[in-house]
C-alpha cells in the first residue's frame, strides 16, 4: 500500500521501527539455541546478513527466512570467528592489566602503544561481521580485509564509531530500549557505513579493470 504526505511518512517510519524491533527480537531469541555464548556470534552474523540486504535496498526480503538460513549456514564458522575475536581481545586485556600493575618503568612505557592497539582492534571489529557476511572468503582474509578497509576509509570508520557509541550511550541512559533496539540499530548503522565502503571498493575495482582493458587495447594497437 502506497501513501503519500505526512501519513506516508508516518507509515514508513512505523514500518522501520517494526523491522528493527523484529530483527532485534530474533537476535535475542537465537542466542538461546547456542546457550548464549555459542549463539551470540551466529545470531549476530545472521542479523548483519539481514542488515546487508536492507542497506542494499532489499527491504522486502523475508526476514525470518534470511536470518534462519544465515544462522544455520554460518553457525560453526561464525563461532570460530568469535573465538578468534575473543582470544585476541582477552590477550590484549591481560597485557593491559599487566602493564597497569607493573612497577617496571620500561613496561609502563608500553601503556600508550597498547591503548592504540586496543583502539585499532575496536575499529577493526566494526568491519568484521559486515565483511564476514558480504564476502565469501577465508577466516584470515576476514581480519585482513577488515583491517585494510578500516585503514582505507578513516572518515567512515570514525563516523561509524561515533554513531555506534552515541547509540550505545542512549541505550545506557534508557535501558528499556536494549531488548527492543539494542543490537539492531547499531548493526544497521554499521552496515550502512560499511556498505558505502564496499561500493567504493567495487567502483575502484571496476575502474581498474576498465583501465587495464584500455591499456591492453592500446598495447595491441601499437603492436599492429
Amino acid at each position: 500500500m502506497q501513501m503519500g504526505g505526512i501519513m506516508g511518512g508516518f507509515y514508513r517510519i512505523s514500518e522501520w521501527i517494526w523491522r528493527f524491533f523484529y530483527i532485534n527480537i530474533l537476535w535475542i531469541m537465537f542466542l538461546i539455541p547456542g546457550l548464549l555464548i555459542f549463539g551470540f556470534f551466529p545470531s549476530t552474523a545472521a542479523m548483519f546478513a539481514v542488515m546487508r540486504k536492507w542497506v542494499q535496498g532489499e527491504s522486502d526480503i523475508p526476514v525470518f527466512k534470511t536470518f534462519w538460513t544465515s544462522y544455520k549456514k554460518e553457525f560453526i564458522k561464525s563461532n570460530i570467528l568469535g573465538l578468534i575475536i575473543a582470544v585476541i581481545g582477552y590477550i590484549l586485556f591481560i597485557d593491559l592489566k599487566f602493564i597497569q600493575v607493573s612497577t617496571n618503568s620500561f613496561v609502563s612505557l608500553l601503556h600508550i602503544p597498547l591503548i592504540a592497539v586496543f583502539l585499532l582492534y575496536g575499529l577493526v571489529l566494526l568491519y568484521i561481521f559486515p565483511v564476514f557476511v558480504h564476502y565469501d572468503i577465508k577466516m584470515l582474509q576476514v581480519f585482513k580485509n577488515s583491517f585494510l578497509i578500516m585503514i582505507m576509509f578513516p572518515f567512515i570508520t570514525i563516523m561509524m564509531a561515533v554513531v555506534s557509541y552515541f547509540i550505545y550511550y542512549i541505550m545506557l541512559k534508557i535501558p528499556g530500549l536494549i531488548p527492543i533496539f539494542g543490537g539492531s540499530i547499531i548493526a544497521y548503522a554499521i552496515s550502512w557505513g560499511t556498505n558505502i565502503t564496499f561500493r567504493q571498493i567495487e567502483q575502484r575495482e571496476v575502474a581498474r579493470l576498465e583501465k587495464e582493458k584500455e591499456q591492453k587495447a592500446s598495447d595491441i594497437g601499437e603492436t599492429v
